[in-house]
């Protein structure tokens, strides 16, 4: 067998991947397409997560490489900010592995109702720069860690959150945030692979089919953010997390 998974149903994820990437080089919020897809692919939570980072990973870089090829961010001066977040994802990462099956199963579709709900009801925003309210060394040791961590134990709008955190403290505009988050993005997520892998967990085929889907799409999208910004996105991004999160819940219930 090619997947671990029926051909069919391993399609329909790289399927996923490629809307996950471009939404999430736009928007942030790709895992909130792609975690559920693989939860009912048929995979538990711990692998579902496990995989969601392999692919993922490979969308967060190419959006990362494409924003730094025109120079809206200067991966240099992230440098520190970067460290920081992969040691984050890593240790979220951790905790999700410790975590009984059975609570994240429960857990994670609560999660992710409540991160649609927060995208829905979010104010509108706009590419134009704003104040600042927290210094870069602070926004480093506090903002970074915490979203990083979120990241490694369940990942799901990381990168709208990141996207948020740049906006409302840093005060930088959307186009200009949702740049800076790439290099954060990618780095959580290389600190909760370091954790999956030796963990067993990853479905590999499935995973790099994913991301190369993820490649494509993030590229794709992150090209288009660049010309009309992530106003788009939004109503699709609250459409498909809200619909995915009530058939996890349905299905949680079912069961």
């Amino acid at each position: 067998m090619l997947f671990e998974i029926a051909t069919e149903t391993a399609l329909l994820l790289i399927l996923a991947a490629f809307v996950a990437g471009f939404v999430d080089s736009i928007a942030g919020g790709g895992g909130l397409i792609s975690v559920p897809a693989l939860l009912l692919a048929g995979a538990n939570p711990v692998e579902a997560l496990a995989t969601n980072k392999l692919q993922g990973t490979f969308g967060a870089g190419t959006a990362m490489v494409t924003y730094a090829r025109a120079r809206h961010v200067r991966l240099r001066d992230q440098l520190g900010m970067a460290v920081i977040s992969a040691i984050g994802g890593g240790l979220g990462a951790l905790v999700a592995h410790l975590v009984p099956v059975g609570v994240l199963r429960v857990v994670m579709p609560v999660i992710l109702v409540a991160v649609a709900l927060f995208f829905a009801l979010k104010p509108g925003l706009s590419d134009i720069d704003r104040v600042q309210r927290m210094r870069p060394g602070v926004f480093a040791v506090t903002a970074v860690p915490l979203i990083a961590a979120y990241d490694g134990f369940f990942g799901p709008g990381t990168g709208s959150f990141f996207m948020l955190a740049f906006v409302m403290l840093a005060g930088y505009g959307v186009l200009k945030a949702t740049a800076h988050t790439k290099l954060l993005n990618f780095s959580s997520n290389i600190g909760s692979l370091c954790v999956f892998i030796p963990s067993g967990a990853m479905w590999w085929a499935v995973g790099l089919g994913m991301a190369a889907a993820q490649v494509a799409g993030a590229s794709l999208g992150a090209r288009l953010a660049m010309r009309v910004g992530a106003r788009l996105i939004k109503p699709l991004l609250v459409a498909t997390s809200t619909a995915m999160a009530a058939r996890l819940l349905w299905q949680a219930w079912a069961g």
